[in-house]
């Protein structure tokens, strides 16, 4: 029997896992908001990369067929996105029932029948969006979460509506969200992706049916083209689905890290401090590393590693989350706008307004005071990003400076007027030869290198 190796990293803001095979090769990525309830986080970040490894095997499968018709990827990638998408319907649906329920239970007739009414509008109006936004864009592979999604759509309908009405209706979501979020949703695999499948045959009918001399290049479950006259591809479809579907994910050993660590539902022996995950996750990703720089939620750490992958020395900030992935977020509150928002505006500015404060909370202060001035928002947030970079570097200094490659991981590496400052300043503090290294699995790093100690602890073990 095959054996796979669990890692999980628990941070303050993200819960990411990662499952590995007995190569070290990442085979499944799940990432989730870590909730109130971290076991709940755990096991959604679990599930998901146990989902995301059964879509990876099923490609493997079907190698053969997408290398002689690369439409054939395309398609597996719309059955992916299609389950995504039941996956948010049947948690969104329970959120639509939970919302009915407080404000029948908060309200009174009058203000509660309107509430209703605006609740029903609302999921009327978002439903088809979210649908077309998972199948037809990218919504999928954002790795946006159910509240943040949810937060986003339900924040610009309610604009519309009449002002006296808005504190209830935000009361009405406050109260509701989180239980809903909170609640473990179980989800058939099997079951997902044939609805999935349904659910896209239905899509592609309907478009073919609106045009129909044009050809779609969608496939059916044994790879007959749904419009137009194809050959049949060599296998079922349905066989390598009901293959993936019944597979057992032999865990055979799990590692947890992270901030929330001491959390995690592991034996003691089970648990790594997230320095050595990061240093270890980074340096199997990019080998020649030998300088990591981590921006999580909470802290940020600067790491030195030898050829190894073992850590030398490292530094992090003190316990205040200025400069991390929360500072962010506090930040995107005051200016009412998604942290994926900070990095794009912040890139559109005409010069950087110097922050003085380095505590979040005054900072919140100073940003209020520079726009009451006149100050524009895409100007302080370039100062905002640009202190956070000043105050990173002055703990890689500290730890050693940068040495041969610099690998930056850790979910604020998303954010591209980060990127853009640590990349000038890695250039002129060290020289612009300096190799800087930032990968799609970045905010995995720490998960990864969990699973890869928990696979070293296993061959210990036999």
């Amino acid at each position: 029997m095959k054996r796979f190796y669990l890692g999980v990293d628990l941070g303050s803001t993200t819960s990411k896992a990662i499952i590995i095979n007995e190569k070290d090769e990442i085979i499944g990525r799940g990432i989730t908001n870590t909730r109130a309830n971290y076991r709940v986080a755990v096991e959604i970040a679990k599930l998901e990369a146990i989902f995301n490894a059964r879509f990876h095997l099923l490609k493997k499968q079907l190698e053969g067929e997408i290398n002689q018709n690369p439409k054939f990827k395309k398609y597996v990638d719309e059955i992916e996105a299609a389950f995504q998408y039941l996956q948010f319907k049947k948690r969104s649906d329970i959120f639509y029932s939970a919302l009915l329920e407080t404000a029948k239970q908060s309200f009174s007739d009058e203000v509660k029948d309107k509430i209703i009414k605006h609740i029903d509008n609302i999921f009327n109006e978002i439903s088809p969006k979210l649908k077309s936004e998972f199948i037809d864009g990218d919504l999928a592979t954002s790795n946006q979460f159910f509240r943040d999604i949810m937060s986003e759509k339900y924040n610009e309908e309610i604009e519309k509506i009449e002002k006296e009405l808005f504190e209830p209706m935000m009361l009405t979501y406050d109260k509701s969200i989180t239980p809903v979020e909170n609640e473990m949703v179980e989800y058939d695999f099997k079951d997902l992706i044939y609805s999935a499948m349904d659910l896209l045959k239905e899509i592609h009918k309907g478009r073919s049916e609106k045009s129909p001399k044009k050809v779609s290049g969608h496939f059916d479950a044994e790879f007959n083209i749904l419009t137009g006259n194809y050959k049949k591809g060599s296998y079922s479809l349905k066989k390598h689905i009901d293959y993936i579907s019944d597979f057992e994910f032999n865990i055979a050993n799990m590692v947890g890290t992270g901030y929330g660590r001491a959390l995690l539902p592991f034996p003691e022996d089970s648990i790594k401090s997230e320095i050595l995950c990061h240093a270890f996750g980074a340096h199997a990703i990019f080998p020649y590393t030998r300088t990591v720089l981590d921006i999580g939620g909470q802290d940020t750490k600067a790491i030195q590693v030898d050829k190894y992958g073992l850590v030398t020395s490292f530094n992090m900030n003190d316990r205040c989350a200025a400069g991390c992935g929360r500072y962010l977020g506090y930040i995107a509150d005051e200016f009412s706008i998604s942290l994926n928002e900070l990095g794009p505006e912040a890139l559109e500015a005409e010069k950087e307004v110097t922050i003085c404060s380095t505590c979040t909370v005054f900072a919140g202060a100073e940003v209020r005071e520079l726009l009451n001035v006149g100050e524009k928002r895409s100007n302080i947030l370039a100062g905002l990003h640009k202190s956070i970079v000043m105050r990173a570097m002055s703990l890689i200094a500290r730890s050693g400076g940068v040495k041969n490659e610099f690998t930056f991981t850790g979910g604020v590496a998303r954010n591209q007027a980060v990127l853009k400052y640590v990349g000038q300043m890695v250039h002129d503090s060290y020289g612009k030869d300096i190799k800087i290294n930032i990968g799609s699995d970045s905010i995995f790093m720490g998960a990864l290198g969990g699973a890869m100690f928990a696979r070293r602890a296993s061959l210990k073990k036999n």
